[in-house]
């Protein structure tokens, strides 16, 4: 009989972020009583979650199953990872582990949402957290941010590998390469699935190590003369800011730095040694009008032009403490997400216009990605010899471009599988099938609101951008139902009211027309009356303007 229960025993592997979309990324691995949870990250806005600041995961189905829930494993500190926790641990307490700089910045992130209960673990790479059922474990790995990993769970049924973002880096900035050993070790005891980062599976050959960026970026520090130097780089990229650093140096520059992210990325980065820099080379932002342009170095969040951004804001002359003037040298050091390049395209045309040089990557060698090109992929797949494959992190047509590549390596397109966002794949040491779905979907961030903007929301913004809104104020007896007042109309973001006379006049016309017909069949409910109101309104409106306002009728009695 217990032989029996073993065999039925099933791991489910879901997603409740990060398939057919860039960030938000979170996996679950649940095995008998027991569910872990990989990375709790977040995803930006798109453009039609109007006023909408952050994109995170629905945890429904973590909240139904807290009690299973053993604790949350974080592959490294970026965003699309980590960026959702403070919001999870408000409604979950559960442990959260991860390596050194990755539960820095967590901390830094809890302790701006003023949350101080939760239990950290810091753990270094090959150490083992050990459950009931599962066994996870932590691998050294490469990527744009130190203390990156990739995860290994253990049980009965098998290893499930969880490559996290990678790139394998033969000549990293720290030296630390990624434990390619390990993961041959597990390809030897057998990996029952294989979950591996798609972002760049579209690129052929192999991704460019992060030294290569230093060649270029000394070339431009050289020639700089006597120019301020401006970089603008992602904050959590420490290796590149690392080597910006050593150049300042070399060309005898203070380091300025510029940015609310970019100051508490660098101050948990030096705190715990990821980054070496000497007191006396950085400068207080305030203070860099006491230096000449060519003592200057100035570090800068900003590469994909997001509108608050202190590039951004630089580029538009509304950053209080720099301006930027002729002859500065401006080094983009990033490739624009996709969906950013307008952004980014406006802030590069600013600078030009107000003088700068602007270098960014399509004029120079100033940037490479931290993800895994296709070479890489297939090299990780064969050390890991995977039985089950699941492609993850990426949009559609990267996780089925992944499919592909597995298949041109020998794997059966049966033991593929491209899978969507809340669906739960089971598997044991013998089958894998896809079977049902878990509840999943967006929750909006919105100012300090959470999960209270949704799709009717949305919708009314949409139409308030897109056509205006129109107020209609009518006063009517309590005891007959007559007009006493009104109706007076109030436009916003639909016509300018003074040069549309006839307009409005014609809409007043329209709104009497039908309060005498109310009060004529004696007609008092507030619900009739306004829906009369809105439906004739927006008739008249639509014939007369061919657009389609919002409209609020307001209905006052005394």
């Amino acid at each position: 009989m217990q032989l029996f229960k073993k065999n039925t025993n099933k791991i489910k592997v879901m997603a409740l972020g990060g398939l057919n979309e860039i960030g938000k990324n979170m996996t679950l691995i649940e095995y008998k009583d027991e569910i872990i949870v990989i990375d709790a990250g977040l995803s930006f806005p798109e453009d039609e979650m109007l006023g909408v600041d952050i994109v995170i995961p629905d945890i429904t189905y973590l909240l139904q199953n807290r009690d299973k829930v053993k604790g949350i494993f974080i592959t490294h500190g970026h965003e699309d990872h980590i960026g959702a926790l403070p919001y999870i641990l408000k409604k979950l307490d559960v442990p959260v582990y991860g390596t050194m700089l990755s539960i820095g910045l967590i901390q830094v992130k809890l302790k701006e949402h003023k949350l101080s209960t939760a239990k950290l673990n810091v753990i270094t790479p090959k150490q083992i957290v050990k459950l009931s059922n599962m066994s996870v474990e932590f691998i050294k790995n490469n990527h744009s941010i130190p203390g990156a990993c990739s995860i290994a769970v253990h049980t009965d049924q098998g290893i499930i590998y969880h490559t996290g973002d990678f790139k394998i880096d033969l000549t990293p900035i720290d030296g630390d390469v990624m434990d390619l050993h390990r993961i041959c070790e597990l390809g030897q005891e057998g990996v029952l699935l294989l979950l591996a980062d798609s972002t760049n599976v579209e690129k052929p050959g192999y991704t460019m190590s992060e030294k290569t960026v230093g060649a270029g970026l000394d070339d431009l520090f050289r020639t700089a003369g006597n120019s301020r130097i401006i970089v603008a780089t992602f904050s959590s990229n420490i290796h590149r800011l690392q080597q910006i650093i050593d150049m300042a140096k070399k060309c005898n520059r203070k380091v300025a730095i510029s940015g609310r992210s970019m100051v508490n990325v660098i101050g948990v980065a030096r705190e715990l040694g990821y980054l070496d820099i000497e007191d006396d080379m950085l400068v207080d932002l305030n203070d860099i009008s006491k230096y000449d342009d060519s003592e200057l170095v100035i570090i800068t969040t900003g590469t994909q032009g997001e509108p608050m951004s202190a590039l951004a804001r630089m580029a538009s002359s509304e950053h209080k403490k720099v301006e930027i003037r002729p002859g500065d040298l401006v080094i983009i050091s990033a490739h624009p997400i996709p969906g950013n390049e307008k952004l980014i395209s406006k802030v590069i045309n600013l600078l030009f216009e107000k003088g700068a040089r602007v270098v960014y990557n399509d004029l120079a060698d100033i940037h490479v990605s931290g993800h895994a090109s296709q070479e890489e992929l297939k090299l990780i797949n064969r050390m890991a010899n995977p039985k089950f494959f699941m492609p993850v992190h990426g949009e559609y047509r990267m996780l089925k471009r992944h499919s592909e590549l597995a298949q041109e390596l020998g794997m059966p397109a049966e033991n593929i599988f491209v899978m969507q966002t809340g669906q739960v794949l089971e598997l044991d040491k013998n089958s894998a099938k896809v079977t049902n779905t878990v509840p999943i979907g967006n929750v909006l961030v919105d100012g300090l609101g959470v999960g209270d903007v949704g799709n009717i929301v949305l919708r009314d913004r949409k139409h308030l951008s897109e056509d205006g809104l129109m107020i209609v104020v009518v006063t009517i007896s309590k005891e007959d139902g007559k007009v006493l007042a009104g109706p007076d109309i109030i436009s916003r973001g639909f016509v300018y009211v003074r040069e549309s006379e006839d307009l409005m006049d014609g809409a007043k016309t329209v709104i009497k027309e039908v309060l005498n017909e109310c009060e004529e069949k004696n007609i008092k409910e507030w619900a009739y009356l306004k829906n009369n109101i809105k439906e004739n309104l927006k008739e008249y409106l639509y014939t007369k303007t061919k657009r389609n306002p919002m409209i609020l009728p307001i209905i006052m009695e005394v």
